[in-house]
């Protein structure tokens, strides 16, 4: 009995999360469909006079798909050795926030708009057409991003003093008369400005006023450079070795070299059969 559910279980992680296989490779191709068309429907749903017309009909095909997705979901628990592995993944909590919303819909009117975040299922294309340089690209950049990720938040908080020290002074330069009536709203002003973004629903007007928005606007062209600048670095530091697209057995984790015999994130066999 043992033996039959795990020659069942590997199977479906074959067809499951192998896209190298021909039927994996179906699969992959068949859930893609899917998730297109799931999303294109609630897109339909969306619009108005659609809605009128064939509302109902939408509906049954949002319940349909999300009824697949979750058989989907479940084999893909039962297809790993470590389920909650999985399920904390990123493609894990993709999976799961792909059918949580029609679930919802029953108690919170409206949350199933939220199921355009299907969409990104659609990652798993990179797997079909064999576009693994891309995720190997993607992998490298979330590795830098990772790395830097103190840097950048005191980059964050220093950039988030600025800000309040720097609305603050326009409150009491510009004052209410001018359309500065809180230092929240200067604070706001001080970020529009200081990104670079400049919507005009608020401008200084006294000479001093407009003397230190040049200072900030000044100031924010350096500030695009910077975290840019500190993710560049980390990704020099990162060199990406060969990598394939297998799946552990264990916790369904991608992103592992050619030539490794364990997952870098479990420890499993990753040849167990």
């Amino acid at each position: 009995m043992k033996n039959n559910w795990k020659q069942t279980k590997n199977k479906l992680h074959e067809i499951i999360f192998e896209a190298d296989t021909p039927a994996g490779k179906l699969f992959d191709i068949a859930l893609i469909i899917a998730i297109l068309l799931s999303v294109g429907a609630v897109m339909l749903d969306s619009i108005k006079p659609i809605n009128i017309q064939y509302g109902n009909l939408l509906h049954i095909a949002e319940w349909i798909f999300t009824v697949l997705f979750t058989i989907e979901y479940i084999l893909r628990l039962l297809s790993v050795g470590h389920p909650m592995k999985y399920a904390k993944s990123f493609f894990g909590v993709v999976d799961l926030l792909a059918i949580l919303p029609t679930y919802l819909s029953l108690l919170i009117p409206g949350s199933q708009l939220f199921l355009v975040i299907r969409v990104l299922r659609v990652i798993r294309i990179f797997r079909v057409l064999k576009l693994l340089p891309y995720l190997v690209e993607a992998q490298s950049l979330m590795r830098a991003l990772a790395a830097s990720r103190r840097k950048i938040t005191v980059f964050l908080f220093t950039v988030l003093l600025a800000v309040i020290i720097m609305g603050s002074f326009m409150y009491v330069i510009e004052g209410e008369a001018n359309g500065f009536t809180s230092i929240p709203r200067s604070i706001y002003w001080s970020i529009v400005t200081l990104t670079t973004v400049g919507y005009g629903d608020l401008s200084p007007q006294t000479p001093l006023g407009q003397m230190l928005a040049s200072v900030i606007m000044i100031f924010g062209y350096g500030l695009i450079a910077v975290p840019t600048g500190i993710v560049s670095v980390e990704i020099a530091r990162k060199r990406s070795d060969k990598i394939t697209n297998n799946a552990c057995p264990e916790c369904s984790a991608e992103g592992h070299e050619s030539d490794a015999k364990f997952c870098k994130f479990c420890g499993a066999n990753l040849n167990n059969t």
